[in-house]
């Protein structure tokens, strides 16, 4: 069992909260998009409010503990470990109730490659618990437009956490997979799974595009950001997302499992 203030101890030797290696300036360039509506920055979310730079920075201060002061403009930005773990413990309740509940959950990444096991243990557990984790539109093409020009991934799972690769013969199911904020992967997923006539999710658990793409869809959607992913904290202030943990959310994934054992536990799934 790993108390909180071991947890605590972690996240800041881990840099998964403290000082963390996402800069200021690349979370400035975040807001800055997010405040012009650039689908690069949205993820999939369709802001209700006016969300200028100035807003999308105090909410973030408020949600992250980053710096408000516009003129800090360098540097490493700063994650409060206690928002971490508050919010941490949100999540955890959530997938307690959804296991009890015994409801479908979908569960996806754009960061394969760090938070596939974190997930991945999310899943053994409330399966376990006895909630369907679906795997809707296995294999299906996905056509997302990067810095580089339209890219087409295929869509995979593995041990039930859903993500893209880029295809390449006889790679399905393997463990790697691209980095992507897109919101079309959980789009293409759920669209197939309405037209399958279900079942669809009643909870949807992950990161980037999965979290607002789902939760603009009115999934009940929640996961990890980091402090230059804005529109899931948005989302969470407009109500779109239930829980936005606050966290670097590319550290070794070796780093994430204390995580994983902190939220089964307080969730009462330990295995």
């Amino acid at each position: 069992m790993l108390s909180t203030g071991a947890l605590r101890a972690h996240l800041l030797a881990a840099r998964l909260a403290g000082p963390v290696a996402t800069t200021r300036e690349e979370s400035l360039r975040s807001y800055r998009l997010f405040a012009a509506r650039d689908p690069r920055a949205l993820i999939g979310l369709d802001p209700e409010g006016t969300w200028g730079q100035r807003e999308v920075m105090a909410l973030m201060a408020d949600r992250c503990g980053v710096s408000a002061d516009p003129r800090h403009t360098s540097g490493h930005d700063v994650i409060d470990p206690e928002r971490t773990l508050e919010a941490l413990d949100a999540f955890a309740r959530r997938i307690g109730k959804a296991a009890r509940d015994g409801v479908p959950v979908l569960l996806g990444t754009g960061h394969p490659h760090r938070l596939l096991g974190f997930y991945a243990a999310l899943a053994d557990a409330l399966s376990a618990a006895g909630c369907a984790v679906l795997t809707p539109a296995q294999g299906r093409c996905v056509d997302i437009t990067t810095r580089f020009g339209l890219r087409t991934c295929n869509l995979d799972y593995v041990r039930g956490v859903a993500f893209v690769r880029k295809p390449r013969p006889g790679t399905a199911g393997c463990e790697t997979g691209a980095h992507t904020h897109s919101p079309l992967p959980v789009r293409t997923a759920l669209a197939v799974a309405a037209e399958a006539g279900g079942p669809l999710p009643e909870l949807v658990i992950g990161d980037h595009g999965w979290v607002c793409g789902a939760g603009q869809l009115g999934f009940d959607a929640m996961g990890l950001a980091d402090t230059d992913d804005p529109a899931l904290f948005v989302g969470e202030a407009e109500g779109r997302v239930s829980v936005a943990v606050p966290l670097d959310d590319a550290v070794r994934s070796a780093y994430y499992r204390p995580l994983t054992r902190y939220v089964l536990n307080r969730a009462c799934l330990s295995q």
